[in-house]
């Protein structure tokens, strides 16, 4: 356990879209991802609202993944992965609702266990390997998620009771919003939107707008304000002894989760490269030595 210096480092968008059903949820990831690659073919949307997708295709030449019945966790995590493998670099997930309330989602497999508080032991890992997966993908994610009117039972002065509306809530389980860099709220049918958290200070405090590519191309300059994984990567593979891999690994604190497996590797190339040439000299020499006649 020991302090260390803060380090800002580069790092994948983690953003969300929420809003009620034609506020423009999908049209406004797809400009938002634009801005993030500048490239249509690197832009991936995982579609589980009925091809809806296909209604953009003039925008240009996105990828689409349909995702259909079963909405369970892991098929989401499987259509991730495939986008990962086809090396998608902006991943939209339209949308995460359904993992939690869709037909095979969380809430209809709870209930299949019987709906006990005790059968969620089951379900909450499932849900939560879902998150994982998003939180951890080497692509940048974009997920939209739908929102519902939310009342309450209340009682007023004269203690009858009365329905009060809260407003809108997210169809997914709680929390969720706490783990992105910037969620964005759709307020009404004319697209507008408002940051509900924002990690990079550019959206909070603002007036209500409406999103655009430059919106993508705003995060993105953002995130690569901070240290690049890459670079400290190629001064990995770079490096030629243990001592200077000891060096990269201090010299980048806050990555080294993310370095470590390449230092461990190319620790144990350095390793074998020099009991390579240890081997090598030992049958060298005798020829050496021999041809000096001094051998023994």
């Amino acid at each position: 356990m020991k302090l260390q210096k803060a380090e800002r480092n580069q790092v994948k968008l983690r953003l969300g879209l929420s809003g009620a059903s034609g506020f423009g949820k999908s049209y406004s990831a797809l400009l938002l991802a634009y801005g993030i690659t500048n490239d249509w073919t690197k832009i991936a949307i995982i579609d589980t609202e009925n091809n809806s997708a296909s209604l953009y295709s003039h925008l240009g030449d996105f990828n689409v993944l349909s995702l259909n019945e079963p909405y369970a966790p892991e098929r989401y995590i499987q259509a991730i992965e495939v986008c990962e493998k086809e090396e998608i670099e902006v991943v939209i997930i339209d949308s995460i609702t359904h993992e939690w309330s869709g037909k095979g989602g969380c809430l209809e497999l709870h209930e299949q266990l019987g709906g006990r508080f005790q059968d969620w032991a089951k379900i909450t890992p499932r849900h939560q390997a879902f998150i994982d997966k998003i939180l951890n993908s080497n692509c940048h994610v974009i997920t939209t998620v739908r929102r519902k009117t939310d009342y309450s039972l209340d009682k007023d002065g004269n203690g009858k009771t009365k329905v009060m509306k809260l407003g809108t809530k997210e169809i997914t389980r709680d929390g969720f919003e706490y783990e992105l860099t910037v969620n964005f709220e759709l307020i009404n049918d004319n697209h507008l939107v408002t940051a509900s958290k924002d990690r990079t200070g550019l959206f909070s405090g603002k007036p209500e707008f409406v999103i655009n590519s430059s919106t993508g191309t705003k995060l993105i300059e953002w995130c690569n304000l901070g240290i690049s994984v890459e670079i400290a990567m190629s001064e990995i593979n770079a490096c030629e002894n243990i001592e200077g891999l000891k060096h990269v690994y201090s010299k980048y604190p806050s990555l080294q989760k993310q370095i470590h497996s390449a230092i461990m590797n190319r620790k144990n190339q350095i390793e074998n490269i020099a009991s390579h040439l240890v081997d090598e000299k030992e049958i060298v020499k005798p020829l050496i030595e021999e041809n000096h006649g001094i051998s023994t």
